[in-house]
């Protein structure tokens, strides 16, 4: 990453995109023919982090945004290293989904929901494991304490909370 005290540029390649269309409650994974060996027992997950590109925020304002105001958080404005916002220098985004199926010869792997849009490139899958991904303990934000603790429980509390993601 650094030669002679220089950091040296990074290169990304997607291995696919993501299909989404949240009008028919499909979500899924298009994984690129010469990475389909890497979904070998990716089944064996219940879920996936799915690191993806935000592209609708690759852009010259969009890298250049480092605060945001939060549309979960009335009048709270956060660095962008403090919260999920796709303005960001990088504009990599994560997210933890349920698998439904994978298809490793087709390369799709179906998923319960992603919050991409319908052909954003995917970066990397990770599956998620509990002894790395979970930890008993956390701090979070003083704008965040009401939030649920556990992913499923999360569709609940924002159908409950009016919250403006600016869709």
């Amino acid at each position: 990453m650094t030669q002679n005290n220089r950091i040296l540029p990074v290169q990304l390649k997607p291995i696919g995109v993501v299909a989404a269309r949240e009008q028919e409650g499909q979500f899924s994974l298009q994984i690129l023919p010469e990475y389909r060996p890497a979904l070998a027992q990716l089944d064996q997950f219940s879920h996936v982090l799915v690191l993806w590109w935000a592209n609708h925020h690759d852009n010259a304002a969009s890298r250049a945004t480092l605060t945001a105001r939060l549309p979960y958080a009335e009048g709270v404005e956060a660095g962008v290293f403090a919260c999920r916002s796709e303005y960001r220098p990088n504009p990599i985004a994560v997210t933890v989904c349920p698998i439904i199926a994978v298809d490793q010869a087709t390369g799709q792997v179906t998923l319960a929901y992603i919050d991409a849009f319908d052909g954003s490139p995917v970066l990397d899958l990770k599956p998620y494991l509990p002894v790395c991904d979970r930890l008993r303990e956390v701090q979070v934000a003083d704008w965040m304490r009401d939030w649920p603790a556990w992913y499923e429980e999360a569709e609940a509390y924002f159908s409950a909370h009016a919250t403006d993601f600016g869709d």
